[in-house]
């Protein structure tokens, strides 16, 4: 069975979500490790090559390859380290991530040499030695290769908000699924378990969008028997964080969300479907209008969920 990063269980049964809130634990890196790789500007050197090996060398995939590579990979630095990160290696571990991810993902681009092919020379491997490392990685990942990321459980919450199936879902899920991939380079998201980033993705997503709505959003996914409301505060201010450099960084390189295609498809919602919402209201780029003047915080209050500026 081809694996997706939405649905990442061969066997759905009908108690599907329990069971992938259930063992998200066996998929997330210890908190341990993240404060362990935070001392130690090796390690982060390592990582950040590493991350920008695969992401050279899967440019032309899917940006989900390179995601679920990458999380081949920090679950692999968690278990085993490098002890010797020559240019080589870490070139070797890139590549078999990224095998691996494109043999789950089952593609037509099977074979490790075909990524090889596409890089800008380098040093060329034979097949035999990225088998070897794919074992390597595939042993410390205990063969837990259909991943828990925090898209298995976009759909739930989606669903949870009663968006499921509705123009505005699929505006939130899309822009989460921004947030998301642009996060995961983040290592202080390793201290939260992939719901609770997937979580804080579509609340920051909602509020960015849909400001009116947001309440009522947060008070659908706080009130989950799932959720840990603290847990949900603290990740969302790291994602709050990461999706302000984000627009820094695009105002700094003069680059405009407007005609992404999540603004598309926003542009569209707005002109099409104001008048089937009864009476949702959406607001037109906030994010744009407020973010470079304040940063807006959520304080989770019983079942009165309020939003404070600082």
């Amino acid at each position: 069975m081809e694996f997706d990063l939405e649905n990442p269980l061969e066997n759905l049964h009908s108690d599907a979500v329990s069971y992938l809130f259930l063992i998200e634990s066996d998929h997330t890196l210890s908190q341990n490790h993240s404060h362990t790789l935070k001392a130690r500007d090796l390690d982060i050197s390592v990582r950040r090559e590493l991350l920008s090996l695969i992401a050279k060398l899967s440019c032309t995939l899917d940006p989900a390859f390179s995601y679920l590579a990458t999380n081949y990979l920090d679950r692999f630095l968690a278990s085993q380290g490098i002890s010797q990160p020559k240019s080589w290696v870490l070139r070797l571990i890139a590549v078999s991530c990224i095998s691996l991810a494109v043999k789950m993902m089952r593609t037509e681009c099977s074979d490790a040499q075909d990524i090889l092919n596409q890089s800008d020379g380098g040093i060329i491997f034979e097949t035999q030695t990225v088998r070897r490392m794919e074992a390597l990685i595939l042993g410390a990942l205990q063969w837990r290769m259909r991943s828990i990321t925090p898209f298995s459980f976009i759909p739930f919450f989606i669903a949870l908000m009663g968006l499921e199936g509705s123009p505005m879902g699929r505006v939130l899920k899309n822009r989460a699924s921004e947030i998301i991939f642009m996060s995961q380079r983040e290592i202080r998201l390793w201290e939260f378990k992939p719901s609770m980033t997937a979580a804080s993705a579509l609340l920051c997503a909602s509020h960015e969008l849909f400001p009116f709505q947001y309440p009522s959003f947060l008070k659908a996914i706080t009130e989950s028997s799932y959720v840990n409301k603290e847990s949900v505060e603290q990740c969302y201010k790291v994602i709050q964080d990461i999706a302000i450099e984000e627009e820094y960084e695009s105002a700094l390189n003069g680059d405009s969300r407007s005609d992404t295609p999540i603004n598309v498809l926003d542009h569209h919602f707005l002109s099409s479907e104001s008048e089937k919402t009864n009476g949702i209201t959406v607001a037109d780029s906030p994010l744009r209008q407020e973010r470079d003047l304040k940063r807006r915080k959520i304080t989770l209050c019983g079942n009165n969920p309020t939003i404070h500026n600082s």
